[in-house]
């Protein structure tokens, strides 16, 4: 078990995941396809455990006809968050995962969607970072 974040009722604590992938196929299908990358986030969400309470997924217009155009996500957790960005024509993706551990620890779930997500895009390269976030109790301040 990971052991990135601390719980219980003393300070909000946190986990935030960030990705940037680079070298993903342009024509993946959750590279350009709202609903495609939309279905594949609540399953993988599903998947790690976490509970989906909303989101929104916008597809863009091409620049140029012909181009290939990218998709922003966001699906609202329970826990707090998942944010997914898409640029085909430069074969990016900046993934960011956000979750509470104020009751229990969910960091685990964290890395197993993200671990999830970047499996599914198959880039070629992946820039990761782990921030442990949160205020600290109140009777420390």
């Amino acid at each position: 078990m990971r052991s990135d974040a601390s719980t219980g009722t003393h300070g909000v604590q946190g986990l935030h995941l960030t990705a940037d992938l680079s070298g993903c196929a342009s024509d993946h299908p959750w590279m350009c396809h709202a609903d495609a990358l939309a279905e594949s986030c609540r399953a993988w969400v599903r998947h790690a455990g976490l509970n989906a309470v909303g989101e929104c997924f916008h597809a863009f217009a091409p620049a140029h006809t012909g181009q290939l155009a990218g998709v922003t996500g966001m699906v609202l957790l329970a826990e707090s968050h998942l944010a997914v960005h898409t640029w085909p024509e430069r074969g990016a993706v900046t993934l960011d995962v956000f979750v509470c551990n104020l009751s229990q620890d969910n960091s685990d779930k964290a890395h197993a969607l993200m671990d999830a997500l970047i499996r599914g895009f198959e880039p070629a390269q992946v820039h990761r970072q782990a921030l442990r976030r949160g205020m600290p109790a109140a009777e420390s301040t």
